[in-house]
């Protein structure tokens, strides 16, 4: 009994009352068509119940402050252990999160500088070093006998004035000499010193000759001088066999005797771009700041001054407005005056010294323009500020947020010119290990931070070996593992924002090997999602040694290798929602590619397969778009044809480019030319064929709505033609109603008791809060007069209660609706509810609806569709049917781009592009480009090699 895992009666979502057992400390499968009840299973059952009880095992002070589950729909579950979740849900949006404080890295880094980093003084560039009062006398101890030291204490350094109060009072404690300016004065014979001058002057606090007895007078002159000059001593040192003089700079803060640079004591805090003790004062610790660009000041430099180059001067239609056009009037016609330029000629043709005026302004040069003022002309004569200067200085002064929106649209984000995009103070930046500060090592990619820690371990003293190893060790460890899990490209200052749900969910992955703990169920969801084939056997390794270490591993995936790799493989299903929740197979993934009932077996057997197409569409290389010189991020000055009319796959290792080509490239460039969208798109230097399409569409992972109101039918559309079908029924215009009375999201027609949730939350502070279904409307989210309007029998609730299938038969007659719901039906969608909230749909659902939304509208046939790993969440029966309707929209002459990694799409592509050969600096060029069969065929491509495999 406690090898297994006793899961009995369970009937969350659509799990049929499954009775099953699960074998411990063995890596498991479960698969499954998408909607299958996989997620239930894992997810919602096994890992909610697990989280559930160690909850419960805390005080009930601790429970207030933890996400609680409630208790999932099952009988009885035996044989659990504590649980901890990998999903891909979880990429943290906080724009400070990065990879290396993700994954406790920086923490380890900044213990690491605390202890053992040297200050370099950014004046001289030398080590500024940290000396106790004995361990200057120690040092003065050390120098031959019979030299003669002066000690002084500096207290004028580089500063203007006469000083004469601060000379006064030292004058009163019985000090005789002082050196001014590199001189020795007696206080009587000391000459004028110049106030508009800087000066560095110095008490001389005592002679000293260094004997065998000199250390007690030493100790009380070191003594006084550090009291007077706040830790500070100078030394100059004769001595006995030569006129040579030297002086000795000793401090007793980490401070540069010569610049006066000084650092508070190093503490790991002041590495922190978290921390207000760390954090650079200008961007606050993000590393950029919000800068005017040229390029969106000036977006049209054909236009002249006078029809208005310059946008944010750009005439409004507002009272408001009315005088500062004519202040900007009087501007560009007094700048025009002065410097002898025509301001109706574009601006692109004017000298660039002029341009660069207009922009950034005169300088010192006095400039003579008049303006009217109320009902009066103004005559002024002043430097001239600049474009973007002025409108700097309107951003910082402006507290309305309508300004702050409006000139946002000339601003882009840009490193911060006081830290340059380090995050930290400057002055944390001053501490350096092996030449380099903190934020030069966050900038290391994680292969090149595993070498430079390897070289730092053979290069640091005894002391600071002693002092580093355990932090190193930590430190390598997680390199280690993010390696194994084939993030080698990914740099430690990556912001956690940027990572796809693969990336982050390998991340915690890597960050629970690192943690050794043993005995605990993992369950993850697709950790092979963003992985090329040639990552998957250190991603499955990785696996194996969590297992191996005596823990569970519970994982939901689609991948073939993945599957064929586990100890233990359970098939979900048949098919998805009501058709499914029932286990077809299970066992070793011999046995379940056996079983007749599984689809998976069939598809493990070879019985079922997703076929080579018999032929591949040709293309026109005169239709083609063409993008010349592409440096976005890592890659290498590519040069890449989109063939028109194509299905085209882009692929390549992770980190190769593909997203830097693709989504930040192809698609800015595209939305900016033919949708004038202010988008931010990648480096280029020239694009040609956007005359072949009209418009781009991006179909991404991100969900459809946040909130539980948004729902299938709101986002593609299809409720509209429901309510109004709802409105124009007889019964409905006897009473008045309009459609708005068949929204859950306004007054009216809504239950006001849930106010259309159909739900209540009950919060319960340290249990989990509890959703009852509303009294007042029976969960049903309408009140009692609008339910009493029906078709066929059926309320506007039962209708949101259907599924997409089930709304396809009841609206067989009303084309508008039925359309719409058949392209849910089309992308194999037609087992999910047409109100069904869009917080539960997967990253792969909710794609798969933004493309039947985009099914749904008349197509012109010059459509351009960019997809991000379409395949997600997707088992190979349902990737079949997303082929079908990919391949559908080809036909119609639309061009499809798809990121991908699955080699059963990739193999149906017409075109494809690999990018490579590895990731990060390793990669960024066009490995390999042509038809499948010519990819496959490339030495150097490894998409190609794996590729050879499926073509076979």
């Amino acid at each position: 009994m406690h090898n297994y895992i006793l899961v009995r009666g369970a009937k969350e979502h659509n799990l049929k009352n499954l009775d099953i057992d699960i074998p411990k400390n063995s890596l498991v499968v479960i698969t499954g068509v998408s909607g299958s009840g996989k997620s239930s299973l894992a997810f919602d059952t096994i890992y909610a119940e697990g989280q559930r009880r160690y909850v419960e095992s805390l005080s009930s002070y601790a429970r207030q402050f933890l996400e609680m589950h409630g208790k999932p729909d099952v009988e009885s579950i035996d044989g659990l252990s504590p649980a901890i979740a990998i999903d891909q849900k979880a990429a943290s949006k906080n724009p400070r999160s990065t990879v290396a404080t993700a994954t406790e890295i920086y923490d380890y880094l900044r213990v690491l500088f605390a202890r053992i980093g040297v200050p370099y003084s950014p004046a001289t560039g030398l080590p500024i070093k940290k000396q106790s009062a004995t361990q200057m006398v120690d040092a003065l101890m050390r120098l031959p006998k019979g030299s003669n030291v002066i000690l002084l204490a500096p207290v004028v350094r580089g500063q203007k004035g006469e000083h004469k109060k601060d000379l006064l009072q030292y004058r009163r404690l019985g000090y005789e000499k002082l050196k001014l300016d590199g001189k020795y004065y007696d206080f009587d014979e000391l000459p004028h010193i110049d106030k508009n001058k800087k000066h560095d002057i110095e008490l001389v606090v005592d002679r000293i000759k260094i004997e065998g007895d000199s250390r007690d007078r030493l100790v009380d002159g070191v003594e006084s001088v550090l009291k007077i000059s706040k830790g500070q001593l100078y030394a100059e040192v004769q001595h006995t066999k030569s006129d040579k003089v030297e002086i000795i700079i000793f401090s007793e803060k980490f401070s540069c005797p010569v610049s006066g640079f000084s650092l508070p004591e190093i503490e790991p805090r002041i590495f922190s771009f978290n921390s207000p003790y760390g954090a650079c004062s200008m961007c606050n610790g993000f590393g950029k700041i919000m800068s005017f660009d040229e390029k969106l000041v000036i977006p049209k430099p054909t236009l002249s001054l006078v029809e208005g180059a310059i946008a944010p001067w750009q005439k409004k239609n507002s009272r408001y407005s009315n005088a500062q056009d004519k202040f900007y009037e009087s501007l560009i016609d007094a700048l025009s005056k002065h410097y002898d330029f025509n301001p109706e000629i574009p601006f692109e043709s004017l000298p660039t010294d002029i341009q660069k005026v207009i922009l950034y302004g005169s300088g010192e040069e006095i400039i003579k323009f008049s303006y009217q003022d109320g009902y009066r002309m103004s005559t002024v004569s002043k430097a001239y500020k600049g474009a973007i200067p002025l409108l700097e200085e309107k951003a910082q002064k402006t507290e309305s947020s309508y300004m702050i929106e409006e000139l946002s649209k000339y601003q882009v984000q840009v490193n911060c010119r006081e830290c340059s995009g380090y995050r930290v103070k400057k002055d944390s930046l001053c501490v350096k290990i092996n030449n380099k500060h903190i934020g030069e090592v966050s900038e290391l990619t994680i292969d090149q931070a595993h070498e430079w820690f390897k070289k730092l371990n053979k290069e640091l003293d005894s002391m600071q070996v002693k002092i580093s190893k355990l932090i190193l060790k930590e430190i390598e460890r997680r390199l280690k593992f993010l390696i194994n899990v084939g993030l080698d490209y990914l740099t430690l200052n990556r912001p956690s924002s940027t990572l796809s749900g693969g990336e982050s969910q390998r991340i915690r992955l890597a960050s629970q090997i690192g943690s050794s703990l043993t005995g605990v169920l993992y369950v993850l969801d697709e950790p092979s999602i963003g992985l090329h084939q040639a990552d998957n056997d250190k991603l499955i390794d990785s696996l194996k040694e969590l297992r191996d270490l005596g823990n569970s591993v519970l994982v939901v995936e689609h991948d073939e290798d993945t599957m064929r790799q586990a100890d233990y493989l359970i098939d979900i299903g048949r098919y998805a929602g009501v058709n499914g929740g029932e286990i077809m197979a299970q066992g070793t993934p011999e046995e379940v590619a056996k079983n007749p009932e599984s689809l998976t077996g069939k598809y493990l057997s070879g019985e079922y397969f997703i076929p080579v197409p018999k032929e591949r569409r040709g293309y026109n290389k005169n239709k083609v778009i063409h993008i010349k010189n592409v440096t976005t991020n890592n890659l290498k000055n590519v040069d890449v044809d989109i063939p028109i009319g194509n299905f085209v796959a882009v692929t390549g290792v992770s980190g190769s480019g593909k997203s830097s080509l693709v989504l930040q490239t192809l698609y800015g460039v595209v939305m900016k030319k033919l949708h004038h969208s202010n988008i931010e798109c990648g480096e280029y230097s020239e694009i040609r064929g956007l005359e072949n399409i009209d418009k781009v569409i991006e179909i991404d992972q991100q969900p459809i709505g946040r909130t539980p109101r948004s729902n299938p039918a709101t986002y593609t559309g299809v409720f509209s033609p429901i309510r109004d079908w709802f409105a124009g029924l007889k019964e409905s215009k006897l009473r008045g109603y309009l459609p708005g009375r068949f929204s859950f999201n306004v007054k009216g027609g809504r239950c006001e008791v849930c106010e259309g949730d159909g739900l209540l939350k009950i919060e319960m502070h340290f249990l989990p809060d509890v959703y009852v279904k509303c009294e007042e409307c029976d969960g049903k989210r309408y009140n009692k007069e609008t339910l009493q309007i029906k078709y066929n029998d059926k309320t506007i609730s039962d209708v949101l209660e259907m599924t997409v299938d089930e709304g396809l038969k009841f609206f067989e007659n009303l084309p508008l609706i039925n359309e719409k719901l058949r392209a849910l039906h089309e992308v194999g969608l037609g087992y999910i509810s047409i109100g069904q909230s869009a917080t539960t749909l997967s990253g792969g659902e909710a794609q798969r609806i933004k493309l039947a939304k985009e099914l749904s509208k008349k197509s012109t046939g010059r459509t351009l569709y960019i997809l991000d790993e379409p395949t997600t969440g997707l088992h190979s029966h349902d990737i079949q049917n997303l082929l079908k309707v990919l391949h559908e929209l080809v036909n119609m002459g639309n061009t499809i781009v798809v990121i991908e990694h699955n080699l059963d799409v990739i193999k149906t592509a017409d075109y494809i592009i690999d990018i490579g050969p590895h990731g990060g600096e390793k990669g960024g060029e066009v490995v390999a480009k042509g038809t499948p069969e010519e990819v496959a065929k490339s030495k150097g491509s490894l998409t190609g090699k794996y590729l050879a495999d499926k073509l076979r």
